[in-house]
């Protein structure tokens, strides 16, 4: 147990003025390194945090909760389905939609995409693409109408904007005097969305549900029902639940199931961050053992003369563990607190540095997210400050047990 000795003795090594001023720079040298191994991991694991919160969110806002639909991708009962799901207590709201992959052209340009039939009046409950319109508007799609919205980035693509005419080009064929064609159809753009992820502003495209039917033979069937629930997280009981309700035919996937790959990946990196920066913090916490060794060495007549006047070993070990754990608690406290600033006010200072430079780091046809988030979690702050403390106590052991093991007798001989 330590008592008012050891700690009056071992804080008064530290604040003392040593003979050696190699041992002060390599204690200031660790306690410098925890400072900014602590400050990099907080920092870090925030801007991970910040990411998959970011991903997760943009993700499920062009994706859904849960998904049911048919073995052969026809849900004819849909409506029924609607009604049944929409009675659970979980669900916010249900939508159908119409999925297929077609052709883009707008002379001279063509691009691919993912052409999704909507209600626009029920799709609003379940994704946030009315909320991301950049030009015109979701309820623009009208049945017959033949509009279309696009992602910002495939509008720019194909070099159309509102009010500009392209081809949708299916891989239907229609049987004709003249042979088989593709299915085509002339739409006009009403609207363009941005919500911010490349991969679906650059390959996304909305057109009124009964237009998808029509123009990908479905008659009166729909590719699924989606739904959006008061939690997210709760999406796997959910699917659980609404799979016993419906029948066998139905068939029922939540997010966590579709994009599991993803997240698992990022979770994966996340944890080998943390591993790979607590490297730092571990080598800096054990330049405290070359610290101490050196100050054992430099106070053995101290440490002697302690011995003689009743101090015991575990006194002596007690001394020396204060003096080398205060320097890793002052990296950590300091350490801790850069971190938390840094991780707040990154969403500010890297798009500073990014224009004091002219570069951006995130370049949006690269990365899922153009932008730096970033999302402190205060438990991740004291996981990290109680490993840094934790190594830097660990680091004091040895050299503490060879102060305890000094014999009076020998380090006093040549005095």
């Amino acid at each position: 147990m330590i008592r008012p000795f050891e700690l009056f003795v071992g804080l008064r090594y530290t604040r003392a003025k040593r003979r050696n001023h190699f041992i002060s720079f390599i204690s200031a040298t660790s306690m410098l390194g925890i400072t900014v191994g602590v400050m990099a991991l907080i920092t870090v694991i925030s801007v991970m945090n910040g990411f998959e919160k970011e991903l997760r969110e943009r993700i499920l806002g062009m994706a859904s909760h849960v998904v049911v639909s048919a073995g052969n991708e026809r849900l004819e009962d849909w409506l029924d389905v609607s009604r049944r799901v929409n009675g659970h207590e979980a669900v916010e709201a249900s939508a159908p939609y119409v999925q297929a992959e077609a052709m883009l052209a707008a002379q001279p340009r063509v691009s691919g995409a993912v052409v999704r039939g909507v209600l626009p009046t029920l799709e609003a409950g379940v994704t946030d693409v009315a909320d991301n319109m950049v030009v015109g508007q979701m309820d623009d799609l009208h049945a017959g109408g033949y509009g279309i919205v696009l992602g910002r980035e495939l509008a720019a693509q194909l070099g159309v904007t509102l009010g500009d005419p392209l081809m949708l080009i299916t891989s239907n064929v229609s049987v004709t005097p003249i042979g088989a064609l593709l299915r085509e159809r002339r739409f006009t753009v009403v609207g363009i969305f941005e919500v911010g992820m490349y991969e679906y502003d650059r390959g996304t495209a909305f057109i009124h549900m009964s237009d998808a039917q029509k123009l990908f033979r479905m008659d009166d069937a729909v590719t699924g029902v989606r739904l959006r629930l008061d939690e997210l997280f709760s999406a796997p009981r959910v699917a659980r639940e609404l799979g016993s309700e419906l029948s066998a035919e139905h068939w029922l996937r939540d997010w966590t199931q579709r994009h599991a790959n993803f997240f698992r990946a990022v979770k994966t990196e996340r944890t080998v961050m943390f591993v790979i920066l607590a490297l730092i913090v571990a080598v800096a916490a054990f330049n405290i053992v070359s610290t101490l060794v050196m100050v054992v060495t430099d106070k053995q007549s101290d440490i002697a003369i302690l011995r003689t006047l009743g101090a015991s070993p575990r006194s002596v070990m007690a001394i020396f563990m204060i003096q080398g754990t205060l320097i890793g608690v002052v990296g950590t406290v300091l350490g801790s607190i850069a971190g938390v600033t840094l991780a707040l006010n990154v969403e500010t200072l890297v798009p500073a540095l990014e224009q004091l430079l002219g570069v951006q780091f995130l370049s949006p046809d690269v990365y899922y997210i153009s932008e730096l988030p970033s999302e402190l979690h205060w438990g991740d702050v004291g996981r990290i400050a109680l490993l840094s403390f934790g190594l830097s106590l660990v680091a004091t052991l040895y050299p503490s047990w060879r102060a305890a093991r000094t014999e009076p007798v020998e380090a006093l001989r040549y005095e």
